[in-house]
């Protein structure tokens, strides 16, 4: 099957639609699939939900679906960085369910291995825990969470071969192993293209089998959210 597309429109035609539940890897600015939020923007869909460690910033990444009204519920961990959707969510225009961070990755880990849910001490008496189950295992108070399974999951590589195994650079692997995992369709945009078998089996971080559809960018933005230098001195 191939899995190499020629833009990122192309590698979402046909697979998006309205009120779907889209997981998109990144952890702030760093390792965000850009090109494809940006074509997921373009594609006019409404509606969705969206999972990510963070809500971009009011102008990048997912502040930009934010922007156009086409989410309608996050599921995130951290938002500090995007006046837009504080001002939705204060407004009552957005839904959140905020998750602990290290929540939010094993829901995604767990709906990629096929575990429905999972027990966790993170959350215990506070309002994460209002309206889940909550049991007692060796004397201590353990809250249940259910796994995420997204219809699409968009993640961002360093490198992919033709048939999807992807190596992630550094601290760009954050979220994007598990969302890609997770995701129902996964669709990851890749700075590299190599053919099979120039990866050392070794090097690869999510198998190909997880990856349906492949777009390059082979010059993305990078943007940094908040640039802090050195003064030189003199």
């Amino acid at each position: 099957m191939k899995k190499v597309f020629p833009s990122a429109a192309k590698a979402l035609e046909g697979i998006v639609k309205d009120g779907q539940m889209i997981a998109v890897g990144g952890f702030g600015l760093c390792g965000i699939p850009e090109e494809l939020i940006a074509a997921l923007r373009d594609s006019g869909v409404r509606n969705l939900t969206a999972i990510s460690n963070n809500a971009g910033v009011d102008d990048f990444g997912l502040g930009m679906l934010l922007a156009t009204r086409q989410i309608k519920k996050m599921i995130a961990s951290y938002v500090g960085e995007n006046k837009e959707f504080e001002r939705q969510f204060l407004a009552g225009e957005l839904e959140v369910e905020f998750t602990p961070q290290g929540t939010l990755a094993e829901k995604l880990r767990a709906g990629g291995a096929g575990i429905p849910a999972f027990f966790t001490k993170t959350g215990v008496g506070t309002v994460v825990a209002e309206g889940k189950e909550v049991r007692e295992f060796d004397g201590e108070q353990y809250v249940m969470e259910r796994a995420l399974v997204p219809d699409i999951a968009l993640v961002k590589a360093y490198m992919a071969d033709k048939s999807g195994n992807l190596v992630y650079n550094k601290t760009a692997r954050n979220f994007n192993p598990n969302a890609a995992m997770a995701g129902k369709i996964t669709v990851a945009e890749v700075e590299k293209l190599v053919e099979v078998g120039e990866i050392d089996p070794n090097h690869v971080h999510t198998p190909g089998i997880y990856v349906h559809r492949i777009v390059v960018n082979a010059n993305p933005e990078k943007r940094i959210e908040q640039r802090t230098i050195r003064q030189k001195n003199t």
